[in-house]
């Protein structure tokens, strides 16, 4: 376990996505007195679990676009890592995606609220959050059997979405929102998919 520890602390972006979450998590348990705080935390943790599904399905599964410097970007956020989904340089959210974005939710919960410490400790859940969503994918991508039958499950549910079936179990943390929004399904009620390890392969949008 300790060979998959490092290498997964040891990939850059990864490692750049806890030393930020570190230095809020410092700043955030400065005002963990104030309710508000936890509540913020928890917004951001809901705030990710929300985002996890909804552009893993709805981003990262378009449609190849027409526009070449959008198809390149996807390929490079999502496609590729279907054609190769244990190829280590595919597996994390790369730093130039997750920052801008996570920056971006800092700004607008900073305007809404006005205060620092709230867009901080909002911020925090999110990092946390998105540091187990990657966990919970690396784990799914190499020869390591979860301690608990709820991650082995998830990892079950997102090796199908690889090798079975593109369109289902979008969820890589839980599958709340793909029984919620009709993508979770039964194995033996799935067909294979042709596309599930190529999915530029699918019709593109139309121009």
């Amino acid at each position: 376990m300790k060979k998959y520890l490092l290498e997964y602390f040891g990939h850059k972006d990864v490692l750049i996505m806890n030393l930020l979450f570190v230095i809020g998590l410092i700043w955030t348990l400065t005002s963990f007195s104030q309710w508000t705080t936890w509540l913020a935390v928890v917004a951001g943790m809901a705030a990710y679990a929300l985002s996890e599904y909804s552009i893993h399905r709805f981003l990262f599964h378009m449609k190849p676009p027409k526009n070449l410097t959008l198809l390149k970007l996807i390929k490079r956020l999502h496609y590729d890592h279907h054609v190769t989904p244990n190829d280590l340089k595919l597996l994390f959210l790369p730093v130039w995606y997750s920052l801008p974005l996570i920056s971006i939710a800092f700004g607008l919960v900073w305007l809404v609220t006005g205060q620092w410490h709230l867009a901080i400790a909002f911020t925090t859940g999110l990092l946390g959050y998105l540091l187990f969503y990657e966990w919970t994918h690396y784990v799914a991508h190499r020869p390591i059997v979860p301690k608990t039958a709820w991650g082995r499950w998830m990892k079950k549910l997102h090796l199908l979405h690889h090798f079975k079936n593109e369109n289902y179990w979008y969820g890589v943390t839980n599958p709340s929102l793909d029984l919620l929004m009709g993508t979770f399904e039964d194995e033996k009620n799935v067909d294979k998919s042709k596309t599930a390890k190529n999915l530029e392969q699918r019709e593109r949008e139309p121009s």
